[in-house]
């Protein structure tokens, strides 16, 4: 088994050796969008950062797993209104992942894990693991990161203290990026959610909704109009290496150990 991890870093003919049937292949995604105004943009970089961390974890485990190279761009959702931002349509990504893992079904790579870094590349991602079961037989999964984060954060800080600190441009994605990158991140810039922001007269509920009658309604509103800072929700200030690092090593249990216990397996009942 090579010591290399990342597809891109493989040589032609290393690639033929070890990208076998049995090799498990993670796809990490994430977005460049607003993430705060002392956090990087680029949030795909710890996506990336954590399926590295994912694969060492699997390979100790005695599976051999490598990384392909990060897709950046995230699909379009409210955050187009983020300065220096890129999106993708949804179809655009989803052509974009479905050539991709058509490269990898072609020389026989089916054992497929997607590491997913952002809401809106959801949609796209199902559409094409959908596309490729019905097609081909070919089951691929994904794990929504921070989406798994927001539970994994009430037992690493308690539901009160998670409460506080779990929004956007907050916990989970500030807390891991001091974990990895804590010299891109500038705490001098933090700032709190804004409050009593309204679209349209009506109080906003969260990004894509307002509030009336104590529900919901979904509404065609921006990120720049819900949370003109990048921070709904949480407060930044909470953030920590300590809980980026701890909520790190879960997230890597359970990618390794689903990839161990039935990724590497090719889903085969039992």
């Amino acid at each position: 088994m090579t010591n290399k991890i990342r597809i891109a870093e493989l040589t032609s003919e290393e690639a033929r050796q070890h990208l076998n049937a049995e090799a498990v292949l993670l796809v990490p995604m994430g977005s460049l969008e607003d993430q705060g105004t002392h956090a990087p943009m680029g949030d795909f970089m710890a996506a990336d950062a954590v399926a590295m961390d994912i694969a060492k974890s699997a390979r100790a485990a005695g599976v051999q797993t490598f990384v392909a190279p990060v897709i950046p761009f995230g699909g379009k959702d409210f955050f187009e209104s983020s300065h220096g931002g890129v999106s993708l349509r949804h179809e655009t990504l989803a052509m974009i992942l479905n050539d991709m893992i058509g490269c990898f079904i072609r020389h026989g790579l089916k054992r497929i894990l997607i590491v997913n870094g952002h809401g809106g590349n959801v949609p796209p991602i199902t559409e094409v693991a959908l596309r490729w079961r019905q097609s081909h037989g070919v089951f691929i999964t994904s794990m929504y990161l921070w989406q798994i984060s927001y539970g994994l954060l009430q037992k690493i800080l308690g539901p009160e203290r998670a409460a506080q600190s779990s929004g956007h441009g907050a916990d989970p994605l500030t807390s891991v990026g001091l974990h990895y990158f804590p010299q891109l991140l500038r705490s001098d810039l933090m700032r709190n959610p804004t409050p009593g922001l309204k679209v349209g007269g009506v109080e906003v509920g969260g990004y894509g909704t307002l509030s009336y009658g104590g529900v919901s309604f979904q509404a065609p509103t921006e990120a720049a109009e819900n949370a003109p800072d990048g921070v709904w929700g949480g407060d930044p200030h909470l953030c920590s290496a300590e809980t980026g690092a701890a909520l790190v090593a879960e997230l890597v249990r359970l990618g390794a150990g689903f990839i161990k216990d039935h990724v590497a397996r090719g889903f085969r009942a039992t």
